[in-house]
């Protein structure tokens, strides 16, 4: 790979914000590209950076890199503790962007009171985490137990390291993940998810004479993360749809040639287009039903929605449809799934335990293709949730499939390093950090599958709007991240035992 090094007018200012030693380091990667599935470059860095310490490298089957640095002289009876950070960033870029993120270096500038990028992400998510890892295996002043940094591959994209991880890998007897996005929160879990495949096969059909065709098209939704915004109440632009042509197909005899609705498995969808048929005789009073119907629906989203269209338009009349057995069965089927918030946590107020996002339907080479993506921080309630739409798309005859998951990170309030850090947190800036665990996946729970003894917290400087191109990090919250990272470290409980 040839890099192409950009030519940042900002690299002196960028090194000069404090604490230098994250800084200087996160500058360093933003030079190497390392969007998810191309990770070479960073990991021979970073690998290439713990030999050059003198430290215990190792690159895993996984494309994780583990570097282990002993105790300081007088700290070597504490528990290990283990450093992890993901080596990837998500590759987005405003149109009209001139970037190559397999190529270019990414270029960072200050901005106020924050860094961002010219027009890229800036992989502040999850760069800023390796840095602070980068910084503590670096440092000959911090006070420290055993410290094993573990940095991940193609997190973004399926958290691949994290579930590449053998067993026997890890040393260390508790985990600080640094890839929180809120300084001042301490994370003590994470859902878990399950990707479902559903396809109802068809056969087409001819369109009887004396049809209409229309267009029919569900826009102007907010959308958002499946996980952090599935409790909002927001609309999803399949549902909606769903509801549209139910009522069309049994009022009007509706028919429906094609269908296209989201695109993300994680994103709450925002649009959803249909080409149907309805007869010729329905015509004019579908489309008053239709307008009525819509009209009901913007009304209930008017909070949460409020720029909701919905309209239905003259179209061609599509030569051919979905038969139309198959066509109501799965009509109804979509309409009783479970779509939206299933519980709420019991033990943490305010989070959602449970739920279930109807990302994809799209019409395919013969087939209804229905994508589900469900999240829960209980692994038992996944599985049952994955049991019922299953067994209700399975009464229609549809192939199912789930696969694809990961493991949640159940909350346990008694972690002993849920109290060291809270009691770190006082120490260092008198108040308390917010305890929270998020409706999200983070690879503790992956991580914490294997090694399930793991004490395990996550924490970070305070990040915004991650994964787009408006990404940036608040430079005040990088010195307290460090600042709680150092003194965690140098509090450090002792073992019960020391090994031999």
């Amino acid at each position: 790979m040839t890099i192409k090094e950009g030519h940042s007018t900002m690299s002196e200012e960028i090194r000069q914000l404090e604490p230098r030693v994250v800084w200087n380091h996160f500058y360093s990667l933003t030079r190497i590209p390392r969007p998810s599935g191309h990770e070479d470059a960073i990991r021979s860095f970073i690998a290439d950076f713990g030999r050059a310490l003198g430290l215990e490298t190792i690159l895993d089957g996984a494309g994780n890199v583990i570097i282990r640095k002993p105790a300081t002289p007088g700290m070597e009876d504490r528990k290990g503790v283990i450093l992890q950070a993901h080596l990837d960033m998500v590759p987005q870029k405003n149109s009209g962007t001139d970037h190559d993120f397999e190529c270019d270096a990414i270029e960072p500038i200050i901005d106020g009171e924050w860094v961002r990028a010219c027009g890229t992400t800036l992989g502040a998510d999850n760069g800023i985490g390796v840095a602070a890892a980068m910084a503590v295996l670096e440092s000959s002043t911090l006070r420290h137990g055993p410290v094993e940094a573990l940095f991940t591959s193609e997190e973004e994209t399926g958290m691949v390291g994290a579930k590449g991880l053998q067993p026997a890998m890890l040393r260390g007897e508790m985990l600080l993940n640094l890839d929180s996005e809120d300084e001042g929160e301490l994370f003590i879990g994470c859902a878990g998810g399950l990707d479902g495949t559903i396809t109802i096969r068809y056969a087409e059909t001819a369109l009887p004479a004396d049809y209409t065709g229309f267009s029919l098209r569900v826009s102007g939704l907010r959308g958002g993360h499946s996980g952090m915004d599935i409790h909002l109440g927001r609309g999803n632009a399949n549902i909606i749809m769903n509801r549209l042509l139910l009522a069309g197909h049994r009022n009007h005899g509706l028919l429906l040639a094609e269908i296209e609705g989201g695109s993300l498995r994680n994103a709450i969808p925002r649009e959803s287009a249909a080409w149907v048929a309805v007869p010729a005789a329905h015509a004019e009073v579908f489309l008053q039903d239709f307008t009525a119907q819509a009209a009901k629906i913007q009304a209930e989203f008017s909070g949460a929605d409020p720029s909701l269209h919905i309209e239905a338009l003259l179209a061609s009349t599509p030569p051919r449809v979905i038969e139309e057995g198959v066509f109501a069965r799965s009509l109804k089927a979509i309409h009783a799934s479970p779509n939206g918030v299933m519980r709420m946590s019991c033990e943490i107020e305010g989070l959602v335990e449970t739920s279930s996002n109807l990302a994809i339907v799209k019409s395919l080479d013969g087939a209804l293709v229905v994508h589900y993506l469900l999240r829960s921080s209980i692994d038992s309630a996944l599985e049952d949730l994955a049991s019922m739409i299953a067994s209700l798309f399975e009464l229609t005859g549809a192939e199912v499939v789930f696969g694809s998951g990961y493991p949640g990170w159940k909350p346990e309030p008694a972690s002993p390093v849920l109290a060291l850090m809270r009691e770190v947190y006082r120490l260092k800036f008198g108040r308390e950090a917010e305890v929270r665990a998020v409706h999200a996946g983070l690879e503790c729970g992956i991580i914490g599958a294997t090694y399930p003894d793991l004490d395990m917290i996550s924490f970070g400087p305070t990040i915004r709007y991650p994964h787009s191109p408006d990404e940036k990090v608040e430079i005040a919250s990088v010195a307290r991240f460090w600042a709680i990272l150092a003194e965690t470290l140098f509090r450090i409980p002792l073992r019960l035992s020391v090994p031999q």
